[in-house]
C-alpha cells in the first residue's frame, strides 16, 4: 500500500501571509479570503500598467522596516537560546525560548 502525504501541510496566504486551512483534496489555495485573492489582482496588475514583472514584490519604506524588525527579534531570540544552552539552562527554560523562537521566525516569513 502506499503512502500519501499532506502536500498542503504549511499553506500560506500568497498575499497576506496567514495560515490557510488545509484540505486533502483538491488543488492547494494560494489565498486565504476572496479579498486576498483581489488585492492581489490589483497588485499584479498595477504592476503591469507601470512595465514591471508581475512577479515583482513592491514594498514600502515601512512595510520593509517591520521585516527587518521581525528578523531581528527572531535573531535575537535565537541568540538568547544559545546563551541559555550555554550557561546550563533547564529544558522547561530552553522549551520556552525554542517555541519563541519558532513563534517569531514565522512572523518573520511575513511579507506584508
Amino acid at each position: 500500500m502506499s503512502q500519501y502525504t499532506n502536500k498542503h501541510e504549511d499553506a500560506h496566504c500568497a498575499w497576506c501571509g496567514r495560515d490557510i486551512s488545509t484540505n486533502n483534496r483538491g488543488r492547494k489555495r494560494k489565498y486565504c479570503s476572496q479579498s486576498c485573492r483581489q488585492r492581489a489582482y490589483e497588485a499584479r496588475h498595477n504592476l503591469i500598467q507601470q512595465g514591471l514583472s508581475p512577479d515583482c514584490v513592491v514594498l514600502t519604506q515601512s512595510d520593509t522596516d517591520a521585516i527587518i524588525d521581525r528578523i531581528f527579534q527572531a535573531r535575537c531570540a535565537a541568540e538568547d537560546l544559545l546563551t541559555a544552552i550555554s550557561e546550563g539552562a533547564t529544558s522547561e527554560e530552553l522549551q520556552e525560548i525554542a517555541t519563541e523562537v519558532v513563534a517569531l521566525s514565522r512572523e518573520a516569513e511575513r511579507i506584508r
